[in-house]
């Protein structure tokens, strides 16, 4: 898995971005909530991942857009420590919902803590 947060790894499918608020799971690292599904994609990728962030808690765009470039950036730095071993094909949704401007380091370590959550809520359902 290459460092790298390209085209295909996007989550866009209104199907699949639908199925996986209904039917999903989820985990939480405050202020984050990672809410992922076991699907299958037709391209080869294993994840694919969208961010959001909360209109009610950031009203200005330029604040809502920082936070999902932090999110990205943390998300494509280190999925390859977290996922390099992964066998299934999964859809993830990263949701930002505290109400403060964070700094990259806060969200990189709550992101790397949402992933172990993760994993260990996964090898508990195998």
């Amino acid at each position: 898995m290459k460092n790298t947060y390209g085209k295909t790894e996007k989550l866009k499918s209104k199907i699949i971005i639908e199925k996986l608020f209904t039917e999903g799971k989820s985990v939480s690292a405050y202020p984050l909530r990672l809410v992922y599904l076991k699907t299958t994609f037709e391209d080869k990728v294993m994840l694919q991942t969208g961010v959001s962030v909360s209109k009610r808690n950031f009203k200005l765009a330029v604040d809502r857009n920082r936070v999902k470039r932090l999110l990205r950036e943390a998300y494509r730095l280190n999925k390859n420590n977290h996922f390099s071993t992964i066998t299934s094909q999964y859809a993830f949704m990263i949701l930002y919902f505290g109400k403060e401007l964070p700094t990259y380091e806060f969200v990189e370590k709550k992101v790397n803590t949402l992933f172990e959550k993760f994993k260990k809520a996964e090898a508990q359902n195998l």
